[in-house]
């Protein structure tokens, strides 16, 4: 529509500065007359766009032109910039570049050469670690579906290891720390669920469309408790000194407690799961279960099956 290509050519003369007549038709897929004829319509309009003739010729607005930003400053300027190139980064989605281009188009000339000798004061990187294209190939996948409310299925391991076969209506992707989540009502278990993208396998976008429903808020959600039974109970850990850069990196700062000779207790309330024993197992030898005893018995059991597999070492 030609009142979209004229949005889209201002934003590119803002941010860009002079760009050729054959440059334009060619992004465009339109003719230089039409281009001409643009530019009369943005000038009638009131956007000051100036022609320039020869080699180094081309349009460009006037500057100190730039697009309405209301009343947002150029540090909260910044701060949209920062998040959306972090959401452009970890989605492979044009729509982040324009609304890139868009936001950058509400800058002047003076406030972006400012903003580049500034530096980036914050940066934000949605890529979760240790995850390459194929989390990103479900993450695009997945936002079609929702955008196109199509049905999708996959294989799912809950964290028990049971894998499942489900067919789901998405309704939204969540990044929470450095994981992705699908927020999806279930048909299998007809409610809305919330699933790890990391345990989703053999995902596909079926043609079959649906009815959105209201999905429930996940601002008080408990992601702790829902992914393992509710298993909550009161626990003590005592981490050696040696690995409290891991300690303070995993738990919350007001569940450590730093003892006299150096070492860390942690207490607070934690679901009994293999993430729980597998996280203190990757400790080794300094962690040790305080309370409860049933914890610590479990500890010692598989501590101890990890040893048979080695047995045959010895001999």
């Amino acid at each position: 529509m030609k009142i979209d290509r004229l949005l889209a050519i201002t934003v590119l003369l803002l941010n860009r500065g002079r760009v050729s007549s054959k440059e334009l038709a060619d992004r465009f897929e339109v003719s230089t007359k039409t281009i001409y004829r643009d530019m009369e319509t943005l000038n009638q309009s009131g956007i000051p766009v100036v022609a320039h003739q020869g080699i180094s010729g081309g349009f460009e607005i006037m500057e100190p032109y730039t697009m309405a930003r209301q009343f947002l400053s150029l540090s909260e300027i910044e701060a949209i910039v920062a998040a959306v190139k972090g959401m452009h980064s970890a989605v492979d989605d044009r729509m982040f570049g324009t609304l890139l281009d868009k936001v950058k188009a509400m800058l002047s000339r003076v406030d972006r050469l400012q903003m580049e000798q500034q530096g980036a004061g914050i940066v934000f990187d949605f890529n979760p670690w240790g995850q390459g294209p194929v989390a990103r190939d479900k993450v695009n996948s997945l936002r079609q579906a929702i955008e196109h409310t199509s049905e999708v299925s996959f294989k799912y391991l809950n964290m028990n290891g049971t894998e499942s076969e489900r067919v789901v209506e998405p309704t939204a992707l969540i990044l929470k720390g450095y994981l992705w989540y699908l927020q999806a009502y279930c048909t299998l278990r007809n409610e809305f669920r919330v699933f790890r993208l990391s345990r989703i396998q053999e995902l596909r976008v079926l043609e079959k469309s649906f009815l959105r429903k209201q999905a429930p808020s996940l601002e008080n959600y408990a992601w702790e408790s829902d992914w393992s039974n509710a298993n909550l109970q009161e626990m003590t850990f005592r981490f050696h000194s040696k690995v409290q850069y891991r300690v303070m990196d995993t738990f919350d700062p007001q569940q450590v407690t730093r003892m006299e000779d150096g070492s860390l207790q942690v207490k607070g309330s934690f679901n009994e799961d293999e993430w729980l024993y597998g996280m203190l197992l990757s400790y080794g030898e300094h962690v040790t279960v305080e309370e409860p005893v049933g914890v610590a018995e479990e500890m010692v059991n598989r501590a101890r099956k990890i040893m048979e597999c080695y047995k045959k070492l010895d001999r």
